[in-house]
């Protein structure tokens, strides 16, 4: 039996695997903004490890543990770390959601990082205009 807590602990790539977007390896700090169940706004310090155009993972510096599918706002600290990362990272804070959260550290029993869901408008694909052949047999045929 595979141990997927090892593999999905850890950033970066695995042979075989089939991602949407092509994740940037990366070392930056940065810090994450959520609110716990009573509405009190907590800090994390993170370094963010690697970034996609839709997700992140970043390993978990301090603070208090988050729970799964909170919303978190992400901001990359202002350092020479940061201009390896995306623009988007680079021109503010990003909301997002953690979708994953690694396995626990037995000396603080808080996760060692989280996986991050980016939401944030992806970008528009130029979707080709269809040729005026088939456009005339579309027409046809739900006329």
């Amino acid at each position: 039996m595979m141990d997927t807590t090892q593999r999905f602990g850890q950033p970066g790539g695995h042979a075989g695997e089939q991602r949407a977007h092509t994740r940037i390896d990366v070392q930056a700090a940065g810090r994450l903004v959520w609110r716990d169940g009573r509405g009190t706004a907590r800090f994390n310090s993170v370094v963010i490890r690697d970034v996609s155009e839709t997700g992140a993972y970043v390993e978990s510096v301090s603070g208090s543990p988050i729970p799964l599918y909170r919303l978190v706002t992400l901001q990359a600290e202002p350092t020479a770390s940061a201009e390896s990362l995306p623009s988007f990272l680079r021109r503010g804070k990003v909301l997002s959601a953690v979708y994953r959260v690694g396995p626990t550290r037995p000396s603080t029993g808080t996760p060692a990082g989280y996986g991050l869901r980016l939401l944030i408008e992806p970008r528009l694909c130029a979707v080709p205009k269809p040729a005026p052949r088939a456009e005339a047999a579309l027409t046809e045929a739900t006329a």
